[in-house]
């Protein structure tokens, strides 16, 4: 799951930081996820997998801020399944998990200024809820995301 969230953010965030500190949040994502699992929790990670190689992850369980809802922590695909088929895969499956733990609503936050993560979404059946906030991933310079929900009872991706 490392690897896969490391090159994900590799390809998809870079213009959004300081070199210095981009570096150091690409390789923190390639070693947190050994302990984050281990921790006893709520929470389910699903990974989705393209002849044989693990390409893609899902990472998510009750929201924090919104009581009886799920939230989608993360979200992830190595780039080289970019374009496949297999996020949309795991978004069905993802989405069939949150619904058989008993939620009918699921949010998730994404970068305000990711055209290919938004447009997923959307096509995933998630609307805007119209909620933005700036997020501070460490650097001191916050990033604006929006929100994205979606009722899950009947859908599926």
């Amino acid at each position: 799951m490392g690897e896969i969230h490391a090159e994900s953010w590799q390809a998809a965030y870079a213009g959004f930081f300081a070199s210095e500190f981009f570096d150091e949040a690409v390789r923190d994502r390639r070693g947190r996820w050994h302990g984050r699992l281990a921790e006893p929790g709520e929470n389910t990670a699903l990974l989705a997998a393209l002849g044989g190689r693990r390409l893609a992850f899902s990472y998510f369980g009750p929201s924090p801020d919104r009581p009886g809802w799920a939230e989608i922590f993360g979200f992830y695909g190595h780039p080289d399944a970019w374009g496949t088929g297999i996020a949309k895969t795991l978004m069905a499956a993802t989405l069939e998990a949150i619904r058989a733990r008993g939620f009918e609503r699921v949010h998730l936050w994404t970068l305000r200024d990711t055209p290919q993560s938004r447009r997923f979404y959307a096509k995933s059946g998630f609307r805007e809820s119209g909620t933005a906030r700036e997020h501070d991933y460490g650097d001191g310079h916050p990033l604006g995301q929006v929100e994205y929900e979606l009722i899950t009872t009947g859908r599926t991706a």
